[in-house]
């Protein structure tokens, strides 16, 4: 898919890896609906994204993807200024053990609510005109996270979901791509309050830390690469590109059925 011309949908993207991606597909010449539910984020995003690429090219909407309202208002408000939407990514993400229900609530519910949204209006066989959707997973999604026992079950939700409706679209003919990234440690406000969120697990925050030596921390660029490469590989559906620094791979899974 060439992403001249398209249009996006990108939740959580006021900061951090949201407003990286924002960034990349406009550079490659999308439009882009910046959805977060931090207002102050989106304005100070606002300003700077204007001056570079100019009012016309981006929508800047608050919006709580816990919320079906506000999540359907925006998608069609995304609908009505651009024409149609070719791309959603649901980057909107949240890592804090003690609030496990939102924990839930935001990294999987808000993905499925923002998947079926974009089955809603780019499905082919209601009028859409297709597209891809990206999910934004984590390496917890690909193993034991074991300080943040709810966070890495959220992720392995997505990454199930994500395999699950990519199969489901392509049987279904809907002309929908359906994909996940999984970031190893990124900079950004998550990573660096992660040790203020853990919980009951608090005392794991050692574990935290082990991970993060062995690994490596990222910037958020590396991340929006990712996310090009899987949204213009027309051959990639239901495919898990892991992103650790300096390197990006596929994941290979074991064949279940």
């Amino acid at each position: 898919m060439s992403l001249s011309g398209k249009s996006a949908v990108v939740t959580g993207a006021g900061m951090g890896i949201g407003k990286a991606m924002t960034e990349i597909l406009l550079l490659n010449g999308a439009k882009v609906a910046i959805l977060d539910v931090n207002q102050t984020a989106l304005e100070a995003l606002k300003k700077a994204l204007n001056k570079q690429c100019g009012p016309e090219n981006t929508l800047f909407v608050e919006c709580d993807v816990e919320s079906d309202q506000q999540f359907k208002a925006a998608f069609q408000k995304a609908v009505d200024t651009f024409g149609g939407v070719d791309v959603l990514v649901n980057n909107a993400g949240v890592l804090n053990e003690a609030a496990w229900e939102k924990t839930v609530s935001v990294n999987i519910m808000g993905v499925i609510r923002g998947t079926y949204l974009a089955l809603e209006h780019m499905n082919k066989l209601s009028g859409g005109r297709g597209g891809v959707v990206i999910n934004t997973a984590s390496m917890a999604g690909l193993g034991p996270f074991v300080c943040c026992p709810v966070y890495t079950a959220t992720k392995h939700a997505v990454i199930g979901f994500t395999r699950t409706m990519a199969a489901a679209a392509e049987l279904s003919g809907y002309g929908i791509r359906v994909n996940a990234i999984c970031p190893s440690f990124v900079q950004t406000d998550l990573f660096s309050n992660i040790r203020t969120q853990l919980g009951q697990y608090s005392h794991l925050s050692g574990k935290h830390q082990e991970y993060v030596d062995e690994l490596g921390v990222m910037n958020p660029s590396e991340v929006a690469e990712g996310l090009i490469q899987l949204l213009t590989d027309e051959t990639q559906n239901g495919a898990v590109l892991m992103v650790v620094p300096n390197k990006k791979q596929y994941v290979t899974f074991p064949a279940a059925f």
